[in-house]
């Protein structure tokens, strides 16, 4: 048996947030979107999330049509089996993720992040699973006193930390 990795890269709007993860059942979409719906008003999401089984339907939800959208067509391209997308505006992922873990579904999370990303999708002659993902760029070295100091007022700015 043979593996290949395709590199998806998930296509979205610099202002929206990703959440990729792993779950296990078609009753996913539906508790995703109450757990998202529990969080606030102000935030905007759409779900889509790959039935594995069955009809292998992509299933989908949302509050903003748009972001649905985005949601399928990511979810469309990764194409593995009982994975996820949440695409958020108006939110972050810091205020929906413990809520998102709690739906009992969801088996892991592989990433939360409003940076470019690509996921790492192994592809064997009986599906398509996520390896892993690729979340921003890397270090281009360590954080002085001044970075430290604008780290900690940012934090405090956007209410975070008092």
């Amino acid at each position: 048996m043979t593996v290949d990795i395709d590199v998806v890269p998930l296509e979205k709007p610099d202002d929206v947030n990703v959440i990729v993860g792993q779950s296990h059942f078609i009753k996913t979409v539906e508790d995703l979107h109450e757990a998202l719906a529990g969080v606030g008003g102000a935030l905007k999401f759409g779900v889509a999330f790959c039935e594995a089984s069955g009809a292998r339907l992509v299933r989908r939800t949302g509050n903003d049509d748009s972001l649905v959208d985005l949601a399928v067509a990511a979810a469309m391209s990764v194409g593995a089996g009982h994975s996820f997308v949440i695409m958020l505006r108006d939110g972050f992922p810091v205020n929906v993720l413990n809520q998102v873990k709690a739906v009992p579904e969801v088996c892991s999370i592989y990433c939360a992040t409003a940076n470019p990303v690509q996921i790492l999708v192994a592809v064997t002659d009986t599906g398509r699973g996520v390896a892993g993902v690729i979340d921003g760029e890397p270090p281009v070295g360590v954080e002085n006193e001044q970075d430290v100091a604008d780290r900690k007022d940012l934090l405090r700015a956007i209410g975070y930390k008092l």
